[in-house]
């Protein structure tokens, strides 16, 4: 029986494995190996970090739930993969083998990359995990009993914008009814060119729109911003010029901080010549399979893409939402095509839908394609983008528990942006 082995249980490893489970019936053997027994819904952090959400609203345990689609789960996490030998190795001895493997792991954290950086042994708050997120409610519980300035953003090589901006709108919301707002200035620190440009080159007005967002909030910003260090209470970073020069140091004091982290591959792949790039990331095709060995497969976060454009300061390309689906279709079709004997030929469309919550507000990006030039880019602001990230939680922790393999941004995220399917 062919055994195909799904590498990562969060939303593009759970999506994959409902849906090969769907489109290839009972016969094959489907495995997938996560980090723990919970599944979590990573875009709502932002909103666990301020206390409006528990931990446990946003997560589901894996085992039962894969379960019923006959879908075998191990929690234990993978040592390394074996592509030669095609085998993964778990962190308990075992060797799990395959005929298939769908690397769907997400990214490492590289805190590591800036001293000071992170929640663990630095000294700023995270909203990338659940556990992460849950430690930065602690640390703001802290903080609301002793305001002073807050310090937000990303840090140099970051590829995932979205959730700073909205960490930024949130705090600045729940100051707000809280009555302490005008005791908090807020700094916003990014290495990106200009506010707005996401990673994407901006999207639609986006720099407009979210600048006037800025300073609607009194929101400070600094950008081409290479965060140099972190110390107890302090921020140094360096503004750099368009040409990536220099251009004025600064030390932001602050109270509570909390920076995303660039991204690598994980430990389990990175360093496999020919499977990864020198960052870590799978090196993948257009039909999502890598070429050294093309029996394994990738999706999400931890694929290879190059930056949409060069920026001063380093930046990477987000992989989220409507982008992730169109992989998981994709990866599930060609599998099933390598069973069946025939050519791989389905693609992904590789499009960048966002909908970034800012408390009681939002703004939805659209870009598609990610690359430009692009047949459809804009940004638009509204209360219904707050109701609409709040609809696609509920709405995506059911089709996980369920196992429902519907289309979720293709069906009802396009559908209610009032934006054509392209390819």
């Amino acid at each position: 029986m062919t055994h195909i082995v799904v590498l990562g249980a969060g939303i593009g490893g759970m999506s994959v494995a409902y849906e090969l489970r769907s489109a290839l019936g009972a016969d094959p053997a489907i495995t997938v190996i996560g980090e723990g027994e919970l599944f979590s819904f990573t875009p709502s952090n932002p909103w666990v970090g301020v206390g409006w959400r528990e931990p446990g609203d946003i997560q589901i345990p894996v085992r039962e739930h894969l379960a019923k689609k006959k879908i075998a789960f191990e929690a234990v996490g993978a040592e390394r993969v074996d592509p030669g030998a095609n085998r993964v190795l778990l962190r308990d001895g075992r060797a799990l083998g395959y005929d298939h493997l769908v690397i769907a792991t997400g990214p490492r954290l590289a805190f590591d990359e800036v001293p000071g950086l992170g929640p663990d042994d630095g000294f700023t708050q995270s909203v990338c995990t659940t556990p992460h997120a849950s430690a930065a409610w602690d640390a703001y519980q802290r903080f609301l009993a002793d305001p002073g300035p807050v310090v937000v953003g990303a840090a140099p090589g970051a590829s995932c914008f979205g959730p700073a901006y909205e960490f930024a709108m949130i705090l600045d919301r729940d100051l707000r009814k809280r009555r302490l707002r005008d005791r908090v200035p807020m700094t916003y620190v990014t290495p990106e060119p200009y506010i707005g440009h996401m990673g994407l080159g901006g999207v639609g007005d986006s720099k407009g729109l979210m600048e006037s967002e800025f300073r609607q909030r009194h929101i400070s910003w600094i950008t081409n911003a290479k965060i140099a260090a972190v110390r107890d209470g302090e921020m140094a970073v360096v503004e750099m010029d368009g040409d990536g020069q220099p251009k004025k140091d600064h030390v932001l004091p602050f109270r509570y901080s909390m920076v995303l982290p660039a991204f690598t591959g994980v430990d389990a792949v990175r360093g496999i010549e020919g499977l990864c790039n020198p960052r870590g990331f799978v090196q993948i095709d257009r039909h999502q399979r890598n070429a050294a060995w093309p029996n394994v497969f990738s999706l999400g976060v931890c694929v290879a893409i190059p930056p949409v454009e060069a920026t001063p300061v380093p930046t990477g390309a987000p992989k989220t939402g409507f982008m992730i689906e169109s992989m998981v279709g994709a990866i599930v079709e060609n599998i099933r095509a390598d069973i069946e004997g025939r050519p791989a030929t389905a693609e992904a469309t590789w499009n960048a839908i966002c909908l970034a919550d800012m408390g009681d507000t939002g703004v939805a990006f659209v870009a598609l394609p990610q690359m430009p030039p692009r047949n459809v880019t804009w940004a638009k602001a509204g209360k219904w983008v707050h109701l609409a990230k709040v609809a696609f939680e509920k709405y995506f922790l059911m089709k996980m528990k369920s196992g429902n393999t519907e289309p979720v941004y293709e069906k009802y995220v396009l559908r209610l942006l009032g934006v054509a399917r392209t390819r």
